[in-house]
């Protein structure tokens, strides 16, 4: 009798174990479901889906750290090309200066109002020069905030009869602001200033 006792407790102390284990198994692998779904639905909300030309391109969101260089690059580049790329039509001229200037600050304004004094925008309408401006690199320090860069560009003053190219290097400083349409970067220059722009002679 006490040994029907003893294999009972025995076989009651064996389900214990076993249920204690169950348990602990089915509580590991709910918290590892859970920690997928969360997973999964974080990849999935990083995905974004954009129609052009009725097809469904896919795109991924990253942070903006992780691209920052690139971004500041090309908010860069955007302003240059903006502020040095007119023709001799003063509409044109006032579009793109007008929307280089949402991309930096008031020194910026001041180059424009310093270049219209002295009758440069007038001088490139009533000759017919057309003028382009190429970025050739961007040097950037972002470990400093505002973002310090150096910007090293070629300009074509183009007219019907020559051609002048110049060697043109600016330096500034970007910082932060929102984003919007007309500076969808969030970026702002400011500081800036032309060090060098001088002719070069053009390659044979």
């Amino acid at each position: 009798m006490f040994t029907q006792f003893k294999n009972i407790d025995t076989a009651f102390s064996h389900i214990k174990r076993f249920s204690i284990f169950l348990i602990l198994a089915c509580l590991l692998i709910t918290c590892f479901a859970i920690y997928k779904s969360f997973d999964m639905v974080k990849a999935v909300q990083a995905k974004v889906y954009i129609l052009a030309n009725g097809k469904a391109i896919e795109a991924f969101s990253t942070e903006r750290k992780d691209n920052l260089p690139v971004e500041l690059r090309d908010h860069i580049k955007t302003f240059h090309h903006l502020f040095f790329t007119l023709d001799p039509d003063d509409k044109v001229i006032q579009a793109n200066v007008s929307n280089s200037l949402n991309l930096a600050d008031e020194s910026a304004k001041k180059a424009y109002d310093n270049l219209r004094e002295q009758g440069y925008y007038n001088n490139l309408i009533s000759a017919n020069i057309s003028q382009e401006i190429t970025i050739d690199s961007t040097s950037l320090d972002i470990n400093q905030y505002p973002f310090y860069f150096k910007c090293y560009a070629t300009q074509l003053l183009i007219r019907s009869t020559s051609t002048t190219k110049r060697k043109l290097v600016t330096q500034g400083y970007v910082r932060n602001v929102s984003r919007s349409d007309n500076n969808p970067h969030g970026f702002l220059i400011q500081r800036w200033e032309t060090l060098e722009n001088k002719d070069e002679p053009l390659n044979p």
